[in-house]
């Protein structure tokens, strides 16, 4: 019976253990280097704040929510819900889960530009992100 009780626990360590590591599956610096190759490129930081800050036609920037720059706590601008800081010397979870990343790009990249960002953009912005220092 303890050998069963210890296997179960093990089992569910190891359960437990593979679950964080996919919350944590990804860095800041793997994201830029992950989306630098998709564009074939590496991200500018520069073109990265202006992309960042420029509205693209349309009512909202980047920093309409994450702020400018986006080392403090934000607000979406149109529910006032709060948004972490996005620069990740600012939020250590920033750019850690690949899912989520995925999805924040698709959905703000539509928000902001009525269409998903290239890898170019992305590069960019991680670029210009990952600069911002305390």
């Amino acid at each position: 019976m303890t050998s069963l009780r210890t296997l179960t626990l093990a089992a569910l360590c190891a359960l437990a253990a593979t679950s964080i590591s996919h919350a944590a599956d990804t860095t800041a610096a793997q994201q830029l280097a992950h989306w630098s190759a998709q564009a074939g490129s590496p991200g500018n930081a520069d073109k990265g704040k202006v992309f960042f800050n420029a509205r693209h036609g349309g009512e909202w920037s980047c920093a309409s929510c994450h702020g400018t720059p986006p080392t403090a706590q934000g607000k979406h601008a149109s529910t006032g819900k709060s948004i972490a800081p996005l620069a990740p010397a600012f939020n250590p979870k920033a750019f850690t889960d690949t899912a989520k990343v995925n999805k924040w790009f698709r959905r703000n990249c539509n928000d902001v530009l009525s269409r998903e960002c290239t890898a170019v953009e992305k590069a960019d912005v991680l670029a210009y992100l990952n600069a911002l220092k305390p």
